[in-house]
């Protein structure tokens, strides 16, 4: 009875109809366009090869999180309909401190060129942390340019105004235009944006923020704003703000703006000229001092995106400005913000969502004693806060009490990144295994988490708790926690659903290493600096090779980095494992700064 049954039931899947209660064909074409997590979607196309087929033929948007893991032909075979596209390049290590060598590779080129010839519904492209040639964009804006709705350039390189020009002319259906934190190869002139504000009249997002984008001409920001009525989002480079007059005249229908600077905060009365768009509710404005923070005044109550990491403001100054935002819901600064800062947030801001403090300049900390975040900040901020759903923070100083406080209130937290900074001598209370578990404990939601410690911040014990609370965590970077092989063995043993490990700054040897990444099921991505190398040629290493599998060493290296004093130091940047499953096997384009590892070669040394 028992095998008929099975066999009926394989017969129900293979036929595609009747799985899930009687669901046909047509059912489930119906259904399908509204699946859009793509977990959700995975697990719909490992039911039969019916629904991979489906799956295959609805599938509208796809992120490879690193794109080594795939070709671009096998990717063009799978789903032939795709319309949005999200690439990432270079480990996120890239963004600090010259982490990942520049020649490391994640060149969009093959892509653009699978993309220029086969992906012909296509409308939007995120390229994040890519090399892009102006090639890549000259091409693009001749294949996809009728069509092409969103390009993003997140933290990218390579490209130059030149590349730009081809998007601005031939893509005037471009709804979104992202440049920030893209490094310009070179900035010719500012006729990019000539290009794209008089061939363009539908663009609502243009964002060059934080990029060496100066040459842009005010009046061609005003013609776009005046040729685009449905312009709702502008973050540009550095522009003195009385400039801006005519353009924010011109952008009525705008939301967020960032960027700007005040050129003449000791004269704030020339500012009173400068009035903002009436639906403006997200805002950044550079370099802005106390003397000019009251031109923000007239409109804070209806902020609900601040943004202050680029401003020149002191402890005192966030708690003015804070207390006259009661509907802000994002909140980006550095640690100048203090605790008082903090405590001025948790008693105004009830709607609070996403909290992000980055480390300040030394010397700004050092002339503002308040401006130092620790536990009395977090605590306040867990009791005030009730609705935090990301939280990433550089603490002078932490306790075990500060961690168990947003346990017990953060129910809504999904992504928590502490950094506790080298400042302080003495920390109040170390190690902080207890409340690292009563956070994972409270905060069920979680799946990103982040913890950087120093020496003696997490025992192994506490590493043990991270494996066995971190049921639903999916991405995960560690420093300087733990304290043996056996703290990171027993956090493998948990961790069920973690798919990208990065950690630093740890004790452990290769051979744990690699055991480690046998023993997390589901692990796809690790990546590792400052660990323990054995002398047998990454001989320990290979206890983790299996098919798909590549394994990369980026060896100990010198680098030549400039300090707070504008000083020349040299450095010694340790070596680096990175790992992944690939589908397209060992990549082709390796720099001379990275080896792969040959089993048959280590094995044969």
């Amino acid at each position: 009875m028992e095998e008929i049954q099975n066999r009926k039931m394989n017969n129900l899947n293979c036929s595609g109809g009747g799985v899930g209660g009687g669901m046909s064909d047509v059912v489930l074409e119906c259904v399908m366009p509204y699946i859009h997590d793509p977990r959700d979607r995975d697990a719909v196309s490992l039911v039969c090869r019916r629904w991979y087929e489906l799956d295959a033929l609805t599938r509208k948007h796809v992120t490879i999180a690193l794109c080594y893991s795939t070709s671009p032909d096998r990717l063009q075979r799978r789903f032939k309909h795709l319309e949005s596209l999200k690439m990432k390049g270079k480990p996120r290590a890239a963004m600090f401190f010259n982490l990942i060598p520049d020649d490391w590779g994640g060149f969009v080129t093959p892509w653009v060129n699978e993309i220029a010839e086969s992906f012909n519904c296509l409308k939007s492209l995120h390229f994040r942390r890519m090399i892009v040639k102006d090639s890549d964009l000259e091409l693009l804006a001749s294949s996809r340019g009728k069509v092409l709705q969103v390009l993003k350039l997140d933290k990218c390189s390579g490209f130059s105004t030149d590349g730009l020009s081809h998007i601005g002319r031939s893509c005037r259906q471009l709804r979104t235009l992202f440049l920030e934190e893209s490094a310009i190869a070179y900035e010719k002139d500012g006729d990019w944006l000539h290009e794209l504000a008089t061939n363009n009249t539908v663009l609502e997002t243009l964002n060059f923020y934080m990029t060496d984008l100066t040459k842009v001409r005010l009046e061609d920001l005003e013609l776009l704003a005046k040729n685009c009525r449905s312009l709702v989002s502008v973050k540009i480079s550095d522009c003195e703000i009385l400039e801006l007059v005519g353009f924010f005249r011109a952008a009525s229908a705008i939301e967020e703006f960032c960027g700007g600077s005040f050129n003449e905060p000791d004269q704030p009365g020339k500012y009173s000229a400068v009035v903002f768009p009436p639906k403006l509710c997200r805002l950044g404005l550079s370099y802005m001092e106390k003397n000019v923070m009251s031109i923000v005044f007239p409109f804070a109550s209806l902020l609900k995106k601040l943004d202050l990491l680029y401003v020149l403001l002191g402890t005192e100054d966030h708690c003015v400005l804070v207390q006259r935002c009661p509907n802000l819901e994002v909140l980006e600064t550095r640690n100048v913000i203090g605790d008082r800062g903090l405590e001025a947030l948790a008693r105004s801001c009830k709607r609070l969502k996403r909290l992000r403090i980055e480390r300040g300049a030394d010397e700004q900390e050092m002339e503002d004693v308040d401006g130092r975040v620790s536990q009395r900040g977090l605590i306040a901020l867990a009791q005030g806060c009730l609705e935090l759903e990301y939280i990433a923070v550089y603490v002078s100083d932490i306790s075990n009490a500060a961690l168990e406080h947003v346990g017990a209130y953060s129910k809504n937290l999904n992504d928590f990144r502490l950094v506790l900074l080298e400042q302080e001598d003495r920390i109040t209370d170390l190690p902080l295994d207890n409340g690292v578990r009563a956070l994972l404990r409270g905060c069920e939601k979680l799946q990103r988490f982040g913890l950087y410690l120093r020496s003696g911040g997490l025992t192994d014990v506490g590493l043990g708790y991270i494996g066995q609370y971190s049921r639903h965590v999916r991405w995960m970077i560690l420093g300087s926690v733990g304290e043996s092989d056996e703290g990171l063995l027993a956090f493998s043993m948990g961790c069920p659903s973690l798919q990208k490990l990065e950690m630093r700054a740890c004790c452990f040897t290769e051979r744990a290493l690699a055991r480690a990444a046998l023993q997390l099921t589901s692990l796809r991505y690790l990546w590792v600096q400052g660990y323990r190398e054995t002398p047998n040629g990454h001989r320990d290493l290979l206890t983790m090779v299996r098919p798909f599998w590549n394994i990369e060493l980026i060896p100990s290296r010198r680098v030549a980095t400039v300090n707070n004093a504008g000083e020349n130091i040299v450095s010694e940047n340790p070596a680096h494992i990175l790992a992944y499953y690939s589908l397209a096997g060992p990549r082709t384009d390796f720099p001379d700064t990275v080896i792969p590892l040959d089993p048959a070669r280590v094995g044969s040394a």
